[in-house]
């Protein structure tokens, strides 16, 4: 680039600068924000979603969208809004994550303020566990003073190591702020595997009772599904504070997927890849997938998470 040119570059660069900090409204025009432009719920997107697009989780679907409903409603919250999803795979702990990021986040996902950790990905290393919760402050700390309003969600918490989770405890208190630093306007999100099998045996003992999937209610699973997480040796939280102290608003267990939610998942699929919702391949990937128990073949033991790939052979 030429001298002159160059010149006018950087001139024009820092004018723009300038102008953004003189006039942040206008820097929020152009680039994301922790403003309402960028970071805002939309109550109305955020329920349709959860309708057409979460299949076989009345419980969740109702508990989700209250809580996230009376969080955001409250100008001045005396805590973060702390969420637990659990159940066995693929019945949409990740999918409501999503869901709730993109009804929140201009950008949904890749947002700035939505922070995603992979516990096998993050903290692989039992041995580097006083490292790990050092820099999982750090990370929460200066994320949260950059944005109030950040999410953050911890996939895999069933493979976390034990005390770990621990460390951020204190940010999900009902403390005004720490350090200057004000975490009430967060959210987190902890994803889990644990407490499934115990979802699966409370279902199928409404089943075979005769009773509607649709009756079970949230009182028939929440103490037991918060003891037997505290009480899983093989879960992240297992004997935390974060149970034993009460910072976790919500316990949201994902009820295991039969053959007709499975078929949904299909339906679903082949929609939102533009294709027309072909009822030969619907039944036929349904049918591809594996059932549980062994005698009733009630549940599908992946729930709807092989469902995109299976449709890929039939396009």
């Amino acid at each position: 680039m030429e001298p002159i040119s160059m010149g006018i570059a950087v001139g024009v660069a820092t004018a723009l600068t300038g102008l953004f900090t003189t006039f942040p409204k206008l820097y929020c025009e152009f680039q994301e924000c922790c403003e309402d432009e960028w970071v805002k719920l939309n109550l109305t997107g955020l329920k349709m979603d959860l309708d057409n697009k979460l299949f076989g989780q009345h419980i969740a679907k109702q508990v989700v969208l209250k809580a996230v409903k009376g969080f955001f409603t409250n100008t001045n919250p005396e805590k973060p809004l702390v969420l637990s999803l659990h159940g066995w795979a693929g019945t949409g702990k990740n999918l409501i994550s999503k869901i709730l990021a993109e009804n929140i986040y201009t950008n949904g996902l890749q947002s700035a303020y939505v922070h995603q950790f992979i516990s096998t990905l993050h903290f692989p290393h039992p041995e580097y566990l006083s490292h790990y919760k050092e820099q999982l402050q750090k990370w929460i700390r200066g994320n949260v003073s950059a944005c109030a309003k950040s999410m953050f969600i911890f996939d895999e918490m069933d493979k976390i190591h034990p005390g770990l989770i621990d460390a951020i405890k204190p940010y999900l208190e009902y403390y005004d702020n720490i350090d200057g630093v004000v975490y009430r306007k967060a959210i987190f999100i902890f994803l889990s595997n644990a407490g499934g099998e115990r979802i699966t045996e409370i279902a199928l003992d409404f089943w075979h009772k005769g009773s509607k999937r649709e009756e079970i209610q949230l009182k028939d699973l929440d103490s037991k599904l918060s003891i037997g997480v505290f009480n899983n040796k093989n879960s992240g939280f297992w004997h935390t504070s974060l149970i034993d102290c009460n910072v976790i608003d919500y316990f949201v267990p994902l009820l295991p997927l039969e053959y007709k939610h499975v078929k949904l998942c299909v339906k679903e699929e082949l929609v939102a890849r533009g294709y027309e919702a072909d009822e030969e391949i619907i039944t036929a990937v349904a049918d591809e997938m594996t059932y549980f128990p062994e005698n009733e073949k009630i549940y599908s033991d992946k729930g709807c998470k092989t469902v995109a790939t299976k449709v890929d052979f039939y396009l």
